[in-house]
């Protein structure tokens, strides 16, 4: 690696990541804070598991049929514009939960913030695509990534904590953690309007030798991208790549829901306080953390994605199912943990795969359909568990489902393709560019 190369790359990871983390951060939170309000609003609202499982998989519905429309608007109005609206309305959103006070409009709200927060995600994959080269972005999603695993770590806790104030002002804990944990979105909505630069050659914050490079760089790897596969946004949506990992997507999106919405209340049941149930819980987000991050920076240095999703799949279903059916709390954490690590870890590898083969408007729309698939189980899986939940007592089955799932998906990670380095793809200078990755 050159000195031009590793002082561009620097100055792109310092200004977007830690940024875009915090973002996400903002977007997980605002997403999973209900698992720790439902500690008191399921009680105070009269909701069964079925209600809330209901409501907490709603979010999804309106989710999953906006994903691609609103990724595709983002590719013709620009990130930084599209990704403000998104976290304004949702943020907006996210602070209404605190006026619902019946199944209705609970279910309103839900499919509203779904239709608000949809686009997000995809959107963000699709911007990093634009920055960085194949070879970086097991270890940047990895990084971004961090953030959902992050946000259980610290949100845990502070959601727990906001629940002690409760009656201040006249309003529930679990209100002041929709209201609170709302603010920051509005925040960041006004910061990423001034603060995100669309594409490379606008970076004037980079020298301009390194937006040469970069812009070279990136030309070179979609020209090589669509010599080998060259895709309509038509042809993204139905190869049969985009599908498969879609129904792998399904698998990864269920256990993450399953742990992020339901985690809380099995810890609550070790007979622990809320606080304590937020400290409990934060656990095997931060193994996830940790996994995410190693495990991302891994799959680059061997160039190898589909084993790598595979074997983290098969973990998580081993570590579910483990604690789906072993009572002591020690070792169902330490099973908990497992699935955690494997939950997450599978990301970085996983959604570096789709821009191997697509590029343009091609892959906005495939990385969203991908996404849209896989956010059906949130939309499906927790009324599921919740169902289950009410008909026996116990999560335990509900887990089951989960960790089956997974292991499916680990063997259809491993039928999706095989991946080939691309060591020989030329570069601008006619070195060679090693690292980037093509799935067959």
């Amino acid at each position: 690696m050159g000195q031009l190369e590793k002082r561009t790359m620097a100055k792109v990871s310092a200004r977007l990541i830690p940024f875009l983390i915090l973002c996400y951060f903002v977007a997980y939170l605002d997403r999973v804070n209900l698992a720790f309000a439902a500690l008191e609003m399921n009680k105070d609202l009269a909701f069964s598991a079925t209600v809330y499982g209901t409501g907490a998989g709603i979010f999804f519905l309106s989710y999953f049929l906006l994903e691609t429309p609103s990724n595709l608007v983002l590719v013709r109005v620009g990130a930084r514009r599209w990704i403000a609206r998104i976290m304004f309305t949702w943020g907006i959103l996210s602070g209404c939960m605190a006026l619902v006070s019946s199944e209705t409009g609970f279910y309103v709200v839900r499919f509203l913030l779904g239709a608000a927060e949809a686009g997000f995600f995809p959107g963000i994959i699709f911007y990093l695509t634009l920055w960085f080269p194949a070879a970086y972005r097991g270890r940047i999603i990895g990084m971004f990534m961090a953030a959902i695993p992050l946000s259980a770590v610290v949100g845990a806790p502070l959601s727990s904590l906001l629940l002690y104030l409760d009656g201040g002002f006249g309003l529930r804990g679990w209100q002041w953690i929709f209201i609170l944990e709302a603010i920051p979105a509005v925040i960041l909505s006004v910061v990423v309007y001034f603060y995100l630069t669309e594409k490379p050659a606008d970076a004037k914050w980079l020298a301009a030798d390194e937006r040469d490079w970069l812009i070279a760089r990136q030309e070179n790897e979609r020209a090589h991208r669509e010599a080998v596969e060259n895709h309509s946004v038509l042809q993204a949506l139905t190869n049969p790549k985009v599908l498969a990992l879609g129904v792998v997507g399904i698998s990864i999106a269920y256990s993450i829901y399953a742990l992020a919405y339901f985690l809380p209340q099995v810890v609550k049941a070790f007979g622990v306080t809320n606080m304590q149930t937020g400290l409990i819980t934060a656990i095997p987000f931060a193994v996830g953390t940790i996994g995410m991050v190693w495990y991302g920076r891994r799959s680059d240095r061997l160039l190898e994605r589909r084993s790598h999703a595979a074997i983290a799949l098969l973990l998580t279903g081993l570590g579910i199912a483990a604690a789906a059916v072993i009572d002591d709390p020690y070792i169902k954490m330490a099973w908990l943990c497992l699935a955690g690590f494997g939950a997450f870890a599978v990301l970085p590898a996983f959604w570096a795969m789709p821009t191997a083969f697509l590029s343009g408007s091609a892959a906005a729309a495939g990385i969203a359909f991908i996404n849209s698939i896989a956010n059906i189980s949130g939309f499906v899986g927790p009324m599921i568990i919740g169902r289950i939940k009410d008909a026996t007592g116990s999560f335990s089955g509900g887990f089951l489902v989960v960790a089956g799932i997974s292991v499916v998906a680990a063997i259809v990670m491993l039928c999706v393709g095989h991946e080939k380095a691309l060591e020989q793809m030329p570069a601008s200078g006619g070195e060679l560019l090693p690292g980037a990755i093509r799935v067959e």
